[in-house]
């Protein structure tokens, strides 16, 4: 029996651009086919796979469960192919579209900063940012790379850890110099304590006293999404907050942000953590500049945002 040739990644191709065209007619369009021949590449396609890949109707094209995991897929393996060409031309230097997520506190003030020596070091790589502070499916959001802080739930994403932070309760003297300042847990509850709007976020604010963990429910009349909109509360008077030391550190030494009640603090560390899908033998070279860039940079890289139980006068470094 004769061996029939199978095109699979022009079947492949064709299948992702119908998919980004919305259709067989814009595909065909843009790959220089005729609609019947490009119907002909998915529905050959299919038929390899044994699945259904696309629902097909006048008005419109839908992709079945199998058919968006495929192209999700798919949409990356085209991407690679792509850049292992230009890497084999352009002597493996770095390049392409790299898309990375991240809270919108760690954009700002560390990923950010960082940029103009990323771009620098790698000219050829550009990059898509995208900050919230909620939880992202990479696969979802097709980001390459998402920074996340706090201990990772199970799953088949990989990890490099990028550095570690803590929290401390924070506030700014002008509310302190109005409603006082508390000198214990249990007198937080007299005062205004600016809280999370997600649902991923922890209800309570954790405090060690006499060995022990205790938790003080946070309870105020404002709650934002981001941590970065809490500091500019916390900043401008409007109650007392609870962030990491990454986020508030410059700050502190500046004097508008003071910690409270550090002896209570149960310095519990955190990771901080750059998440990617695949495994590092396999990762694109745009994407292992980056998370190479990210580890070895001054600041982040093995970098520790935590705070010593004798916490330093404000105005004073406690970056170790």
């Amino acid at each position: 029996m004769p061996r029939i040739e199978v095109n699979r990644s022009g079947e492949m191709e064709a299948f992702v651009q119908v998919v980004d065209a919305g259709g067989f007619s814009a595909a065909a369009r843009l790959l220089g086919m005729t609609p019947s021949a490009v119907s002909k590449l998915v529905a050959r396609l299919e038929a390899r796979l044994g699945i259904q890949l696309v629902h097909r109707s006048t008005r419109k094209l839908q992709l079945t469960p199998e058919g968006l995991h495929f192209y999700e897929r798919s949409h990356r393996v085209l991407a690679d192919m792509d850049e292992a060409e230009r890497c084999a031309a352009a002597g493996a230097a770095p390049r392409g579209r790299v898309s990375i997520n991240a809270s919108v506190s760690f954009g700002h003030h560390m990923l950010v900063p960082l940029v103009p020596r990323l771009i620098e070091q790698h000219p050829q790589i550009t990059l898509d940012i995208a900050l919230t502070d909620r939880i992202v499916d990479l696969m979802d959001e097709r980001a390459d790379i998402a920074i996340r802080w706090g201990q990772l739930p199970a799953s088949d994403l990989v990890a490099r850890r990028i550095g570690d932070t803590s929290q401390t309760i924070l506030a700014a003297p002008s509310y302190l110099a109005k409603y006082g300042t508390p000198r214990t847990p249990q007198e937080l509850e007299a005062h205004s304590r600016l809280g999370w709007t997600y649902r991923r976020s922890a209800p309570d604010w954790p405090f060690r006293i006499d060995g022990r963990t205790i938790l003080l429910p946070v309870a105020g009349p404002v709650r934002a999404g981001d941590g970065e909109t809490l500091r500019h509360l916390a900043i401008a008077g409007a109650g007392i907050t609870r962030l990491s030391l990454y986020h508030t550190q410059h700050d502190i030494d500046a004097g508008r942000l003071v910690p409270l009640l550090e002896e209570f603090n149960p310095n519990e560390v955190e990771p901080i953590h750059a998440v990617y899908i695949g495994k590092a033998g396999t990762l694109p070279a745009r994407v292992r500049a980056v998370l190479d860039f990210l580890v070895a940079c001054s600041g982040v890289g093995g970098g520790r945002y935590t705070r010593s139980r004798t916490a330093p006068m404000p105005g004073k470094s406690a970056v170790t």
